[in-house]
């Protein structure tokens, strides 16, 4: 079982920044690629980015891109996602996510979660 525990969600205004952690445990480093999605009321869950923990490649949602960054620190097991210039359409529970094997776009491919923050963007 791996436990992922998200923490820096919370409400902040348009153009803002905020800093998602999520705190992986040790056998989390067996997982290959680690996301972060996130799902707003009455929608689907999305894609924002993964890294993986090894060779730290990232992909990013066309979203994300220019504004959120995702890094790891391996000797901390934690993945972070550095958010910048929020907009209100940002708003959503962001979740983070580990696989075996690379990292993808697709949240159906994640076998772990975490419980997720909560991102409020006001206007």
């Amino acid at each position: 079982q791996v436990l992922l525990v998200e923490s820096g969600g919370g409400l902040v205004q348009a153009g803002g920044s905020l800093r998602l952690s999520c705190a992986a445990p040790a056998s989390a480093l067996s997982m290959h690629g680690m996301g972060w999605f996130r799902q707003a009321p009455g929608k689907e869950r999305e894609f924002v980015a993964y890294i993986t923990w090894g060779a730290g490649s990232t992909n990013y949602a066309d979203s994300a891109k220019g504004r959120f960054t995702i890094s790891r620190e391996i000797t901390k097991s934690t993945v972070y996602l550095q958010m910048n210039s929020l907009k209100p359409e940002d708003t959503a529970v962001y979740y983070c996510a580990a696989r075996r094997f690379g990292g993808t776009t697709n949240w159906k491919d994640y076998e772990y979660w975490g419980q997720g923050t909560q991102v409020t963007v006001s206007s």
